[in-house]
């Protein structure tokens, strides 16, 4: 089959691998019709290649047909359509149980104390062969995969797989008061869509915060009040201004470890860069440095005793937070990893049902075969030719 696959610092290739094969009983495999590239695959094109390997097959967000599946996979027949979630999770343990299959006891890759295993995301997180190809394995497929109806175009499910619940999650973790205002730093796909669902949700001032024109153009469109980094000497000043003088009730970060106005966060990721894989792996997971430039400006732009909701990717490990403002603020702090089992009974209706109330049909700004897959990785990291989504289309 072919795969998108990475060699190095901004050098991804579609080469043909072997096809995946059901190596467990709870296997299944999937024909993927739809793939997105992610923002936070965009981490791994630029700065976490110390803990990818030649050759590695990118992408978690999947959506397919089944082909196959094993023997203690109950409720999958080929021919179903299903979109398969980033994260691995067996639905059974302590932690699935009470909602947080992001830290899956079952998949938890212990040799790195990190969480549940993902697709296609660095050894960290499992090595597991990812979704840009036009076939997966999906462990775990007596839970994780989601049916969905035959007949809509895929656009309409295959943001199940990360974005819509990822960014559901942001704005449920950012406890919005009714008719209260977010801030949401960040207008990529994650970004964008937490702006919309904190608008379905009810919230009354939705302010959306990028120095991408595109995207704040986008953000506009739907309904935010956009403010242009570039604009704005101090973006908590200008964030206060509009919120009574206290600042947002709640901020999203969207934007994780690559933002910009952080140079000595930027010099340091490069840094690690240039070291022997070896190397560059111990200093990056035990004296990494994140760009923190967004997370300060929530800190400063949020309301005192609000809250902050981080859905962008941090990977620091001596990363200076500003404890004394957190703590003098009374700011609340949630995090993490998309617990996408735990929304799909609250997505799967607003995905299902008469309209499109999150506007996830024309959400992607580009859809090119998998083929086109180095090109669609550069202009997405370059933010050139419009790039704000993009979904790959393997031709199997």
């Amino acid at each position: 089959m072919k795969a998108v696959t990475w060699h190095g610092k901004r050098d991804v290739r579609v080469e043909t691998v072997p096809d995946p094969r059901i190596a467990e009983p709870t296997d299944a495999i999937v024909r993927i019709t739809s793939t997105g590239i992610c923002g936070s695959d965009l981490h791994l094109y630029e700065v976490l290649g110390a803990f990818l390997t030649e050759g590695d097959i990118l992408g978690h967000e999947p959506m397919g047909v089944v082909e196959e599946v094993g023997s203690e996979v109950p409720d999958l027949r080929p021919g179903d359509r299903v979109v398969v979630p980033f994260t691995i999770a067996c639905g059974r343990c302590y932690l699935c149980e009470r909602g947080l299959q992001s830290q899956c006891e079952t998949t938890q890759v212990t040799e790195h104390g990190k969480g549940a295993a993902l697709f296609g995301y660095t050894k960290l997180y499992g090595s597991v062969p990812g979704g840009q190809a036009e076939y997966l394995r999906v462990p775990q497929a007596q839970y994780g995969p989601i049916k969905v109806p035959d007949g809509p175009p895929d656009e309409r499910f295959v943001y199940l797989s990360d974005v819509v619940p990822t960014a559901w999650q942001a704005v449920e973790y950012a406890n919005i008061p009714a008719e209260g205002s977010v801030a949401v730093f960040g207008l990529g796909p994650i970004g964008q869509m937490a702006c919309r669902i904190a608008a379905h949700r009810g919230a009354g001032k939705v302010l959306g915060v990028d120095l991408v024109p595109e995207r704040l153009a986008r953000a506009r469109a739907h309904g935010a009040t956009v403010f242009d980094l570039r604009e704005h000497r101090n973006i908590g000043d200008a964030i206060r201004q509009v919120t009574g003088g206290r600042g947002a009730d709640a901020v999203i970060d969207a934007v994780g470890m690559e933002a910009h106005g952080a140079p000595l966060g930027k010099l340091a990721q490069d840094l690690a860069g240039l070291l022997p894989g070896p190397l560059a792996e111990k200093v990056t997971e035990r004296a990494g440095i994140d760009r923190l430039s967004v997370l300060y400006a929530a800190i400063d732009s949020v309301r005192r005793g609000g809250t902050i909701s981080l859905s962008g990717v941090y990977g620091g490990a001596i990363d200076p937070l500003p404890m004394m403002d957190l703590f003098d603020k009374q700011i609340q702090l949630r995090m993490g990893q998309a617990n996408v089992r735990h929304w799909v009974g609250e997505l799967l209706p607003l995905l299902t049902g008469d309209g499109d109330p999150l506007g996830v049909e024309g959400f992607a700004t580009h859809k090119l075969p998998l083929d086109d897959a180095p090109k669609a990785y550069e202009i997405f990291q370059k933010k050139q030719d419009g790039a704000q989504k993009i979904l790959l289309e393997p031709a199997a």
